[in-house]
């Protein structure tokens, strides 16, 4: 919906906004359909369009909305004054009609999976196939296939050889080299060898896409586009490296030498963490895959204020195409239609995460007038009640933060800034954070804003950012009072400090001091909250003993673990690569980790101590492993809370 027409309504008629937003727009608008993306033969012609420059296909539903990617990659190659369309969710089963509906583009299909990986999707880390999906309309499964990218193209590389085509997304981006593959148990090659597409991009896309085209429309040929930045492109045995004077090349272990041996295939991991990580890379990645070498352009540095600004400002309806409404809500959507995001990007590289090889290590935040805009959008749609239920990111406490002198950054091959210490360079003040939560608050239509993105609770620390000053006391303050319904969830991930070593995770002393420190705040503010912490078991570096002693300690501190997980290996992360390999990229050194079932279901058991189904499985694991001395500790029910830390 348009900010404009919700104000010509609201100045027709003679009463408050908030009254109107909640009543006449509920009952009367009718949002044109030529407001979102055309998705159909019939609205391409509503348009008056003869032909498409390029179609988009995506293995989510369509939501026209700055939260999902292919409405992004839409509406920026539509402000480049592209004709552009998106296939939501093809059918790969029947006659294939989706795929031929809207004809053949003047320039290229994209393809996407959606916003996850389509194997994350489908399974859980006990690969057992999920009965719904998050990004369908009425949560429904079925509707992607497995490996969606794959499939996708190898139906338009049959359908139409002659169009080329470029894939993206979360699928394709961490999937750019030989990866290890949970749900098979191998190793796979990178997608681009995979689908047979023309061109990977990674990473968030917006500006290696529009160099694509431009190249294009300049008459530059398809397959001469190769060196383009955060691009990946496959050259066959016989050709020649295409040349960039600039860049310098690195190559890794072969995909034949990494299927050969676990340690080739770990030893690569360090050269793509350090280089997917570079603030300006001048480094290109070659991996030679079965008759030809995968090439991997280095990225874009992060884009600035304006840039980001100019995407978000785009003329995104924030809702999902009309044709779902039958079909039941899309509980991604739901999630988080009323929140607004303030940057990308994540420095915290934490071992079992894909942010920072997806989105970047580096922050790239709005500025306050493009996020105040986007939550006076959000605050005149129809169905919106005053709540606005997050003002965040991947991390919600990074706004703004960045290298205080960046030729230090430019330098920099730490893949996190903040573990084991918060680097000297990192400038880590709240204030422009705090000071933007309070102007969202005092927006009239707002009754409330919530946090629900994750607090890093370690920058907040004193203890750990030594350079804090007030200003982490202000924004745990400006939290506790007003941005948080009872509850707020933060992720310690485990309590060993050999795991979260592995983990990239600060000590679980950490904790105890935030939840000290938010306690106090809240009750200044005549509040009662709770801290809720997320845990994960078998990852690597766990063994039984750390998640029996991670039990007992939370026990003691009162808890009874909800939001628990068991590490589900995803590509392109130091976990999942140490997982496969068994040694740790960066010391060669090997590495324990629970692989198979029975191992995964005895480190996950011991989060539900107080179930009785457990209780003499938990005890015979203890005597098994010689550490009776937790028995009492864990099984016995009077010993709740005893030994609460503070």
């Amino acid at each position: 919906m348009h900010v404009s027409w919700v104000s010509t309504v609201l100045s027709r008629l003679k009463v408050g906004k908030r009254q109107a937003t909640n009543t006449y727009l509920c009952k009367m608008y009718r949002p044109d359909i030529k407001e979102w993306l055309p998705t159909t033969l019939k609205e391409v012609k509503q348009r008056g369009w003869d032909q498409l420059d390029v179609i988009l296909f995506t293995g989510d539903a369509y939501i026209d909305h700055p939260s999902f990617g292919n409405a992004v990659i839409g509406r920026v190659l539509e402000s480049m004054g592209l004709k552009v369309a998106i296939v939501a969710q093809p059918n790969w089963k029947d006659d294939l009609r989706d795929f031929k509906k809207l004809g053949v583009p003047r320039l290229f299909f994209g393809v996407s999976a959606g916003v996850m990986d389509s194997m994350v999707n489908h399974y859980t880390a006990a690969r057992r196939i999920r009965s719904n999906d998050a990004y369908t309309a009425g949560n429904q499964a079925g509707y992607r296939p497995d490996y969606a990218v794959k499939v996708y193209t190898g139906i338009l590389k049959k359908l139409f050889p002659e169009v080329p085509v470029v894939i993206g997304g979360v699928e394709a981006s961490l999937r750019r080299f030989t990866h290890y593959d949970y749900w098979q148990d191998e190793l796979k090659p990178s997608m681009l060898a995979l689908s047979g597409a023309d061109l990977l991009i990674y990473g968030m896309g917006e500006k290696p896409l529009k160099e694509v085209v431009n190249l294009l429309e300049k008459g530059v040929p398809f397959d001469k586009i190769t060196t383009v930045r955060q691009t990946s492109v496959f050259v066959p045995a016989h050709k020649e490296l295409p040349l960039n004077k600039n860049w310098t090349d690195v190559y890794l272990n072969s995909h034949e030498d990494c299927l050969k041996d676990k340690k080739a295939f770990a030893e690569n991991f360090k050269t793509i963490e350090v280089e997917s990580n570079a603030l300006e890379g001048f480094n290109r990645i070659v991996q030679e895959t079965g008759d030809g070498n995968i090439i991997v352009n280095p990225p874009y540095s992060f884009l600035s204020s304006k840039e980001i600004d100019d995407i978000f400002g785009l003329p995104f309806t924030r809702l999902p195409h009309p044709k779902y409404k039958k079909r039941g809500a899309i509980p991604a959507y739901e999630m988080i239609k009323f929140s607004v995001n303030v940057h990308r990007g994540c420095f915290g590289g934490c071992s079992f995460c894909t942010i920072s090889a997806h989105q970047g290590k580096f922050i790239s935040s709005r500025s306050e007038d493009s996020v105040l805009k986007e939550v006076r959008k959000i605050a005149q749609l129809p169905d919106f009640k005053g709540y606005l239920t997050d003002l965040g990111g991947p991390s919600a406490n990074m706004y703004k933060m960045q290298g205080r002198d960046l030729d230090i950054c430019r330098k920099c091959k730490r893949p996190s800034c903040i573990f084991p210490k918060i680097c000297f360079n990192l400038n880590t003040s709240h204030k422009e954070l705090t000071a933007l939560y309070k102007k969202a608050n005092a927006i009239p239509e707002i009754k409330k804003v919530t946090i629900g993105s994750g607090i890093r609770y370690d920058l907040l620390s004193p203890t750990h950012n030594k350079k804090g000053g007030s200003d982490l006391n202000e924004y745990i303050e400006q939290l506790a009072a007003h941005h948080v319904s009872g509850r707020l969830k933060i992720a310690p991930e485990h309590t060993s400090d050999k795991v979260l070593n592995a983990m990239r995770k600060p000590g679980f002393g950490l904790y105890y001091e935030f939840v000290k420190r938010f306690k106090k705040y809240s009750a200044k503010a005549g509040l009662n909250q709770q801290v809720i912490p997320y845990f994960i078991s078998s990852h690597p570096a766990c063994k039984d003993e750390n998640m029996a002693e991670l039990a007992a300690e939370t026990k003691s501190a009162g808890l009874r673990l909800e939001q628990v997980q068991d590490f589900t290996p995803t590509p392109m992360t130091l976990a999942t690569v140490t997982y496969y390999s068994g040694f740790d990229p960066y010391t060669s050194k090997p590495v324990y980790t629970a692989r198979n079932t029975e191992e995964k279901k005895s480190q996950n058991m011991f989060f539900f101590w107080y179930k009785n189904e457990y209780r003499n499985k938990i005890k015979k694991r203890l005597k098994d492993i010689k550490r009776e001395d937790l028995i009492t500790d864990l099984l016995d029910r009077e010993h709740i809370g005893r030994k609460k830390k503070t």
